[in-house]
């Protein structure tokens, strides 16, 4: 406890100590006078607000404003909030040009950021705010990276545009660019689809990243119930913010810490529920950096397993019929989490950031039947998860496919190799490739590209030309709004030397999503020829962020991490 019995805070193990406390931090306290503090202020518990608001997406234009809610929260609380924001790098924005390569490496970016300023102004916890892809791992990943009390706060979801009595969301427009360059739409319905497909506030409206992520944070007991449910526009979210101000200050007192909440447990219950929403295979990847930050080993095997004994019971798009704003009017997360632990999928024990065990939150949860997005999990959409582990000859550190809503889980045919996604894109737009083959992109590995891009705007041409007899294999990643049988995280990656750089056109693939594997046709013997000629490729990036991120990034079934995490700290933030 940091409280004293007359209700004024001790400070003496809190790391705002070093900046606030006796007379040598007298140079300190003045910079705190000048931006209007008292001494009463500066004698509470700093909190910092941290935001990735923005104006480079419609995901980030109302972070700004919650993160001002959050702070009136904490100050309402008796501590003291500081405000401060980071970059973000928003993938539909960045899809299918050079600047998805900065996506990846801005989840790394956002977390190093984080730590960095709430280590060199000695904050004793954390808000975090965030409201796309990379941005909530990163936030997360620096919370569990410090272990000072934190809460996190989704921004919240676009509200779905509407075009002819129906729902669209950005997946709707990337499709748009495939049925006309199949000729079944023309340039102005094309326009059409864009112009209302995306009409304010907030992060891609269906099962994406974003949402799945979201929904991540209250499965895994950082963020509080039914905080991700509201679109961004809404502005009772404001509501949601404080009351993280306040639970954030609750921490404090309490000292529960993040790493406290997020254990071995509450990794496989963040896994469960990417499974039973159809979530984005970005989960595979995310997870694994999260659980690192605390020294714990959750790999895209372990992630994989869990996924196969889940059912998938959300009914959300880019498999299903639904928005994140229907998951959010049909109950949230607390109505998804309450079904599954009823139907033994859970670990109801594990702490959150209320205080109170994951079980105990949703106790007085009532299931509700006026409802069809979420099922029972006694009867789902399918008996197991949306996603699913692949390995073989052609990924013997694993692949991840989403498999949610998909029909085309088998397939075999012939390789159709390319180095980088633009000259697969430029044969998909031309209609120059063959039903029955495998489209391969490589060197789009987190070293290889570098940067580990996402490839929505060739899947989703793909699937607007209506094509489903075909496979897309990649060492690089796709977007949660991918659909169709595409298999990314294909590790080793090309640039690594792992199978996928050997495959030649014509060589034979085979997937088997039911049975989890994926085969390179080619005998040995032939493969360890092929890797003698071998030799790593020279990419575009020698400098910057790029090249340091390529030097350090780790295999992605680890999740893609850049430093040795947890298992090699020496000390922990939070006790310096």
């Amino acid at each position: 406890m940091h409280r004293n019995p007359d209700g004024s805070w001790d400070k003496s193990r809190l790391p705002s100590r070093h900046t606030t406390i006796g007379p040598a931090r007298a140079p300190h306290r003045s910079y705190y006078y000048a931006m209007g503090l008292g001494t009463r202020e500066i004698a509470q518990p700093f909190v910092g607000v941290a935001h990735c608001g923005n104006q480079s997406a419609p995901c980030n234009t109302a972070l700004e404003r919650q993160a001002h809610a959050a702070a009136e929260g904490v100050k309402a609380a008796g501590a003291t909030p500081r405000e401060f924001s980071t970059i973000t790098v928003t993938d539909g924005i960045a899809m299918g040009h050079e600047g998805m390569r900065s996506s990846l490496v801005s989840r790394e970016v956002i977390a190093d950021s984080v730590e960095l300023s709430v280590r060199g102004h000695a904050y004793d916890a954390l808000v975090g705010i965030a409201g796309c892809d990379k941005s909530l791992p990163g936030m997360m990943m620096a919370m569990l990276r410090l272990n000072v009390p934190s809460v996190f706060l989704y921004g919240g979801s676009i509200l779905p545009g509407r075009l002819d009595g129906k729902d669209l969301t950005v997946q709707d427009v990337f499709e748009a660019v495939g049925q006309f360059s199949a000729g079944t739409i023309d340039e102005a319905r094309l326009c059409q689809v864009e112009q209302h497909a995306c009409p304010g506030d907030g992060a891609c409206g269906g099962q994406f990243t974003a949402n799945t992520m979201a929904l991540v944070s209250e499965a895994i007991g950082l963020a509080l119930p039914l905080s991700s449910a509201l679109p961004a526009a809404y502005l009772d979210r404001d509501d949601y913010a404080r009351a993280s101000g306040e639970a954030v200050v609750r921490l404090i007192e309490k000292n529960i810490r993040p790493r406290d909440i997020c254990t071995r447990k509450a990794f496989e219950n963040a896994a469960v529920v990417v499974a039973a929403t159809g979530g984005s295979t970005n989960g595979g990847l995310h997870l694994p950096a999260m659980a690192h930050e605390c020294g714990i080993q959750f790999t895209l095997r372990d992630f994989a397993e869990i996924c196969a004994r889940t059912p998938y019971i959300a009914d959300l798009k880019p498999g299903g019929r639904y928005v994140a704003k229907d998951m959010g009017e049909a109950g949230g997360a607390p109505m998804l989490l309450k079904t599954l632990l009823e139907g033994g999928y859970l670990h109801g024990d594990c702490m959150t950031v209320t205080g109170k065990t994951l079980a105990e939150n949703v106790a007085d949860v009532k299931w509700r039947d006026d409802q069809d997005v979420i099922r029972p999990a006694s009867r789902p959409l399918s008996p197991t998860g949306g996603v699913v582990g692949l390995w073989g000859s052609l990924a013997p550190d694993g692949a991840i496919v989403k498999v949610a809503g998909l029909k085309h889980v088998k397939h075999r045919g012939p390789a159709r190799v390319f180095d980088g996604e633009e000259a697969c894109f430029a044969a998909v737009e031309a209609r120059n490739y063959k039903e029955g083959d495998v489209l391969v992109i490589r060197y789009e590995g987190a070293k290889g590209g570098p940067g580990m891009r996402e490839m929505l705007s060739t899947t989703a041409a793909l699937y607007g030309q209506g094509v489903e007899n075909i496979a897309l294999i990649t060492d690089g990643r796709f977007s949660g709004a991918t659909r169709g049988l595409c298999v990314g995280h294909v590790g080793p990656e090309a640039q690594e030397g792992g199978p996928i750089a050997l495959v030649r056109d014509g060589d034979i693939i085979s997937i088997d999503a039911e049975a989890g594997t994926i085969e390179l046709e080619v005998a040995p013997e032939e493969l360890a020829r092929r890797k003698t000629e071998w030799k790593p490729r020279r990419t575009n990036y020698q400098s910057g962020a790029l090249w340091k991120f390529a030097q350090a990034v780790g295999p992605v079934h680890l999740g893609a991490t850049t430093h040795p995490g947890a298992a090699a700290e020496t000390h922990v933030y939070a006790d310096l």
